[in-house]
């Protein structure tokens, strides 16, 4: 019950879509077909089989009126049912099939509906009247060449139309969303501009400034300066803090959204040591330890490195100015340890929140394969500690290229519509092949010359009739076979032939007439029965 109630709901909603999408231009060509079918089939229409009139022509028009919206919806139903229906004409069962090849998109229900359609052609053939009583084969093949002409060939045409017709709209979905990746991946690589760019200028600049910034308050500390001097400090100070602020404000616009960068290593996890000298120079306490065997870094791994440093002592001047700070770069057996920690600051201040650098920071490690740990120390101070691996990792957006390659299954297929036209090639070729065969075949007796020649005057009735062919198929009706001979014998009876021999010089068919008398063949002639005479 469930399947059923789901299938009935899909087929109202088809309806309702089916509604909803009725154009002006889409009913004005239904009523055109519509009305072409009627004018072909129905009496006095050229393709009227049989004359009706009154309310037979009434019931007629009726079923043609219920089965061409119905095609529509129940594109099977219909064409098994006009198959089924004896006086639906041929021009109905074309624009039937069509619809059915363009409807259904089952191959599976595409084949059924197509084979009940002819065990029903079949079983409403009339196989009593065969055209000139002929060989049932002759029928047979008279009969599939209908069924191939009015029911496979516009279902596949139908077919192979919806095909590429779906074709087509997969290659512009397609070519749309490809349009719209390739936008997404514009903004998306702008914005890592953008993120590395705010990125660098932290790292890089800010460092500066906050050096600077250092610097300047240890200066303002020697009892050595005049007021003048320790006035022009103090604005120097107050200019790096300034700059500082603008320098997040700026940061700030640029970074419009967090993303991996994957920027050449400019700065090395060796380079760590001039970093901290300049610490130094800027009055820092600071002091480098290294451990471990030395191991070759991939060049976004030794970045990573530096960066983690850098921001390390660049925290611990701004929010710890005067504490000690210690750097530790150990090479583990299977990972770079990088630390910066900090003891409290001489004033006591606080160190405040985490700024956009150690987000920036932390983003930096992930893409490089690593992990980083950000927290206070029981003392009071600060730590900043990254662990490094020595293998060159994917970045986490590379999986999702493959997804382009894999998620549409019924995307662009490539042997679209081949089906189609292979079925419409083997039907051509049964039809063309079958008349073929059967051309070639005789279809008529005729008296052949070696017999004609055997046959003289005088000899017995039964002689001669038992060289002449039985069930002479004619050529030409057998009233024509006379209409230009001589006048018979009087008194005799005569058979007229045709013989095996046929000129195209003739221009006609030649017959031979054989007269008996008193059981005696008293007359062999021939004559050429012309053609319109």
């Amino acid at each position: 019950m469930t399947a059923v109630r789901t299938r009935a709901e899909a087929f109202r909603a088809d309806v309702l879509a089916r509604f909803r999408a009725l154009t002006v231009v889409r009913l004005v060509g239904d009523l055109i077909v519509m009305l072409a079918v009627v004018l072909l089939d129905v009496w006095p229409g050229p393709w009227a089989e049989t004359k009706a009139s009154g309310w037979t022509l009434v019931g007629i028009a009726a079923v043609y009126v219920v089965l061409l919206p119905v095609r529509h919806l129940l594109p099977a139903t219909a064409m098994i049912c006009g198959a089924a229906i004896p006086f639906v004409g041929p021009a109905m069962m074309v624009v039937l099939s069509y619809t059915a090849g363009r409807r259904l998109e089952s191959w599976v229900r595409a084949v059924a509906a197509t084979m009940v359609t002819f065990v029903v052609v079949v079983l409403v053939w009339d196989w009593d009247q065969r055209p000139l009583e002929i060989e049932p084969v002759y029928g047979m093949l008279i009969l599939v060449t209908i069924f191939g002409v009015g029911v496979a060939l516009p279902f596949l045409v139908g077919r192979y139309l919806a095909q590429r017709e779906a074709l087509i709209q997969a290659m512009q979905d397609r070519e749309a969303r490809m349009r719209g990746e390739h936008k997404l991946l514009s903004r998306q690589v702008r914005l890592r501009e953008r993120s590395r760019i705010a990125q660098d200028m932290h790292d890089s600049l800010g460092h500066r400034l906050s050096l600077i910034s250092v610097h300047a308050g240890a200066l303002a500390l020697d009892p050595s300066l005049g007021d003048k001097q320790r006035e022009a400090i103090g604005v120097l100070r107050s200019a790096a803090l300034t700059g500082m602020g603008e320098l997040r404000a700026i940061i700030g616009v640029l970074r419009a959204e967090d993303g991996p960068d994957d920027d050449p290593a400019t700065r090395t996890a060796e380079s760590i040591d001039s970093l901290v000298s300049d610490a130094r120079k800027a009055g820092v306490l600071v002091s480098l330890v290294r451990g471990g065997q030395a191991h070759p870094l991939p060049s976004r791994v030794s970045h990573a490195a530096y960066r983690v440093a850098q921001e390390g002592l660049t925290n611990a001047a701004k929010h710890s100015p005067g504490a000690a700070v210690q750097v530790t770069v150990k090479y583990e057996p299977d990972a770079l340890v990088v630390e910066v920690r900090n003891n409290p600051s001489r004033n006591g201040s606080a160190g405040g929140a985490p700024g956009v650098g150690l987000i920036g920071l932390t983003e930096r490690v992930r893409v490089a394969g690593g992990i980083l740990h950000v927290g206070g120390l029981p003392s009071g101070g600060f730590r900043i500690a990254a662990v490094l691996p020595y293998e060159e990792t994917p970045l986490p957006d590379e999986p999702e290229d493959e997804q382009d390659e894999t998620e549409s299954p019924r995307g662009i297929r490539k042997w679209a519509g081949v089906g189609s036209i292979a079925g419409a090639s083997v039907v051509l070729t049964i039809i063309i092949g079958g008349f073929t065969y059967l051309g070639a075949q005789p279809v008529t007796e005729v008296v052949s010359q070696e017999n004609l020649d055997r046959i003289q005057e005088g000899q017995s009735e039964a002689d001669v009739l038992r060289m002449l062919p039985e069930g002479d198929e004619p050529l030409v009706a057998d009233g024509e076979r006379k209409s230009q001979a001589a006048p018979e014998p009087p008194g005799a009876r005569c058979v007229y032939h045709i013989t095996d021999e046929q000129s195209y010089l003739a221009k006609g068919t030649r017959v031979v007439r054989f007269c008996f008398r008193d059981g005696k063949l008293v007359e062999k002639k021939i004559h050429v029965q012309r053609t319109g005479q």
